[in-house]
């Protein structure tokens, strides 16, 4: 890349290989006032500070779009203050949060107070999805689009909290109501009702029995067909099945598509049998069948993001015997390591690794200058070693529940920094800048600005 012009710069990072929009390659970048001037090379004269990259690769700020943080109301489990450390030490700069807390996000006053919660106190940035119900669906045109909000959320089946939409008129009134994409928890409500029989006490692994594949395969179908009346855009999180995988690939005209790592990296039945509980989440982690139709449908370009749906509960709520155990695990601080590592053994390319965690949360959610390194961006980056072999522990594990169902096992390629418009919030493991989160901005949301 040529030299750039003459400027100062608060912080060039420098020596690096980024993926940027011209593709991989070595590449200073200048950042200015929390956003990206400059692109190629840079002398360290004309920066306050200099960041030596050299043998790192440099990504765009990965942005997890499904996250369980837990406040208010079960801070116990974990906090926006804990679920944010955790994102940051595991390479991720922003985050959309659930509003399945206590009391649901599905009022301009709560959406308000977790914006005021996390502002300035997260380590990252953050989107709060409102909760759509059938009590405040003439809200929520004017709910989607205040400050910090992500869009809308609904819950088809019942899953965690008190959030439920399980008819296709309540589901119709909210789709008509709403102009954003919508995001939806696909598992059909009177199936897993019917076959709650299939749970065996003492044993998760009938956990995939009770709410199995046609359960997701049914709503996630009624959901298309809802779109497609409508007119409207959705989002289906976390698809489990290879079968939803086949039907969404012919409903990409309304539909986007989000997986796990966990249901990319678990397989039933060994999973249950090796972690029992700490396994258990829903949609459930299924056959192989399942998880070799979900790394088909990457390949096929079907999915548009990967979300961790970190869900974390403590380790003496999940050793409690199934079914009263409760569905989730973390995910925000392993979302990285893990995928690298399949990017190590190429399963993943490093292009695909960033259109999925970064520019494909940027392109369906319409999100303002992030997703992406290039001029004008917010300088949120990535910084990982692609070849440093480290082994995920749960004493690395910084959310309030400190632990992951990955103790114990290696990954090839590891998050070295994060940086948030800027600012190295971590480096080498460590917290390395006061927390400066803010609200993500939406092109659909944006407010006037009179400064231009």
């Amino acid at each position: 890349m040529a030299q750039t012009p003459a400027q100062t710069f608060d912080l060039v990072l420098k020596g690096g290989t980024a993926v940027t929009p011209a593709g991989i390659g070595r590449c200073d970048i200048g950042v200015k006032d929390g956003r990206i001037t400059a692109l190629g090379t840079v002398a360290k004269t004309k920066a306050k500070k200099v960041v030596d990259a050299t043998g790192l690769h440099i990504l765009p700020g990965v942005i997890d779009t499904q996250v369980h943080f837990r406040e208010p109301g079960v801070e116990y489990k974990e906090d926006l203050e804990t679920g944010s450390r955790a994102a940051v030490m595991g390479g991720v700069t922003g985050v959309f949060e659930m509003p399945n807390t206590k009391p649901a996000t599905t009022t301009a006053e709560a959406l308000a107070d977790k914006v005021k919660r996390g502002t300035g106190r997260m380590h990252c940035d953050f989107a709060f999805y409102v909760g759509g119900t059938h009590e405040n669906v003439a809200d929520l045109p004017e709910l989607e689009r205040l400050p910090g909000a992500a869009g809308v959320k609904v819950f088809i089946g019942s899953s965690t909290g008190t959030l439920l939409v399980a008819d296709d008129q309540g589901i119709r009134r909210i789709l008509k109501a709403i102009s954003r994409r919508a995001a939806f928890h696909c598992e059909d409500e009177p199936r897993l009702l019917e076959r709650k029989v299939m749970q065996v006490t003492g044993d998760p692994s009938t956990h995939p029995n009770w709410r199995d594949e046609e359960a997701a395969l049914i709503a996630t179908r009624r959901l298309i067909t809802l779109a497609r009346e409508t007119g409207k855009r959705v989002h289906v999180l976390h698809v489990s099945t290879a079968d939803e995988m086949k039907l969404l690939a012919g409903a990409k005209d309304v539909a986007t598509v989000e997986v796990t790592p966990h249901h990319l990296t678990l397989v039933a039945p060994d999973c249950y049998q090796r972690l029992g509980t700490l396994a258990q989440m829903n949609p459930p982690v299924r056959t192989a069948r399942h998880r070799e139709g979900l790394w088909r449908a990457i390949a096929d370009g079907v999915v548009d993001v990967i979300g961790s749906d970190h869900a974390p509960h403590t380790l003496e709520e999940k050793a409690k015997p199934y079914p009263e155990s409760p569905s989730g695990m973390t995910g925000v601080q392993t979302l990285v390591p893990l995928l690298l590592d399949k990017v190590a053994s190429r399963q993943l390319s490093l292009e695909r690794f960033v259109d999925l965690t970064s520019a494909g949360p940027a392109r369906i959610f319409n999100i303002a200058c992030k997703g992406r390194i290039a001029l004008g961006y917010d300088a949120d980056f990535t910084v990982v070693d692609l070849k440093r072999t480290m082994t995920i522990t749960n004493d690395w594990i910084a959310s309030r529940s400190q632990w992951t169902p990955y103790d114990g096992v290696e990954v090839t390629g590891w998050p070295v920094g994060t940086f948030v418009r800027g600012a190295r919030v971590m480096w080498e493991g460590e917290l390395t800048t006061p927390s400066t989160g803010r609200p993500i901005s939406f092109l659909e949301t944006l407010a006037p600005r009179f400064d231009l």
